[in-house]
């Protein structure tokens, strides 16, 4: 495999590259056509002569399995295309869409193969295997499990759920012929009949991991919250920075494996020099985007820190918030004097966690604040939480 990927593969060695990262998910395409369209002729064959039609189901669907990587060839031909004027961030969603066609490919495969099951449960056939079937099954088996290891490791290298997705069929597959091989030996030494059992359990099996693997390569395409290492990443890259002050409202937005966009709110001194505050941020974007590949766009948050009395009101709400939840936070408070009274004005951030207690929250810190500074009106935005460092 290493030395076929040297070969084929220019730079294979740079796999935060769209172009070899489309190179490899190509290259394990033409390796499934191969190896499935041979498992394929060999199985008919053995079915044929044996007249099972269990062998013969796992040939029909080692044939699936060479469509499924036409599928996953096809999806990173064109996740590789480049951007263009109506698709500006690029087609980089068509390997989340190959994914979880291959997915659904899975799913489709154990319902057919459960049907298979019910019938051959109810009307058994005798079976004529032979020594040259069962060898044929056992190589189907090896195969497929260079296949698993193969695809796993390629989705590994270049973080990939269609890859993934791929190497989790060939394990089912690797399942569902050692099945037919079990059932086919004790057929032949005790003359029991239990094809259409063992074809339900692996039917069952195949599902559940069809299943599973569709809410995996679906959650990108409706839009997953990131990962919290990636949030965690960029978060300590921005506040290695001593001007910046507090960070929110990140969001990171997932247009394909390595084309990543985000926005951020940093608060800053207000004092601080607009023109060495630009630079900075200007350096942040560039950080960022050569240490986690993600095209970040920073917004300037002004802070005032020299006025006591709206320094000592943040901290007043923020401990407070916090006593009320310690995944309550707040920014940009300001104060606005009125005639008769005062707006405190600040955005407070709630967990989709307590979506259904944000008016309550909200109504708690008001009355707080009211009950300390009479004349003082809370005015709340509540923000949604669209990154977490929390593992979900």
């Amino acid at each position: 495999m290493n030395l076929l990927i040297r070969h084929f593969i220019k730079d294979y060695e740079n796999v935060s590259d769209n172009r070899v990262r489309n190179a490899y998910g190509k290259f394990s395409g033409i390796v499934g056509i191969v190896f499935n369209l041979f498992l394929f002729t060999i199985k008919l064959v053995a079915g044929i002569l044996s007249g099972s039609v269990a062998i013969i189901a796992d040939a029909v669907n080692n044939l699936s399995d060479a469509a499924s990587s036409i599928i996953s060839l096809v999806g990173f031909r064109l996740a590789g295309k480049p951007a263009d004027p109506d698709h500006p961030f690029g087609h980089g969603r068509y390997e989340y869409i190959a994914g979880l066609m291959v997915s659904v490919f899975i799913c489709a495969i154990g319902i057919e193969l459960f049907k298979t099951g019910i019938d051959k449960i109810f009307h058994p056939e005798d079976l004529n295997l032979s020594v040259i079937s069962l060898v044929i099954l056992l190589i189907s088996i090896l195969v497929k499990l260079y296949m698993m290891f193969f695809n796993l490791r390629l989705g590994k290298k270049i973080n990939s759920k269609t890859l993934k997705a791929t190497a989790m069929d060939s394990r089912n597959d690797v399942f569902s012929t050692l099945a037919v091989l079990i059932a086919s030996l004790i057929m032949l030494i005790f003359d029991i009949n239990i094809d259409g059992y063992v074809g339900v359990v692996v039917a069952v099996f195949i599902l559940i991991s069809g299943f599973g693997l569709i809410k995996e390569t679906l959650d990108p395409i409706i839009g997953k919250s990131p990962e919290p290492e990636v949030v965690k990443t960029v978060s300590d890259i921005l506040t290695s920075s001593e001007h910046i002050l507090g960070i929110h409202d990140l969001l990171i937005h997932d247009y394909g494996p390595g084309n990543m966009f985000a926005s951020v709110h940093v608060e800053m001194d207000s004092k601080y020099d607009p023109i060495l505050a630009h630079d900075e941020i200007d350096n942040l974007e560039r950080d960022v985007l050569l240490k986690t590949n993600i095209h970040l766009v920073i917004h300037y948050d002004p802070i005032v820190t020299d006025d006591g009395v709206t320094q000592e009101l943040r901290e007043e709400i923020s401990r407070f918030a916090s006593e009320l939840n310690p995944e309550l936070t707040i920014h940009d408070l300001r104060i606005v004097p009125g005639v008769t009274h005062t707006n405190v004005v600040f955005d407070m951030v709630v967990p989709f966690s307590l979506e259904s207690q944000k008016q309550e929250l909200r109504r708690k810190i008001c009355d707080e604040v009211r009950k300390r500074h009479e004349n003082y009106n809370c005015v709340i935005t509540i923000d949604v939480e669209y990154a977490s460092l929390e593992q979900r």
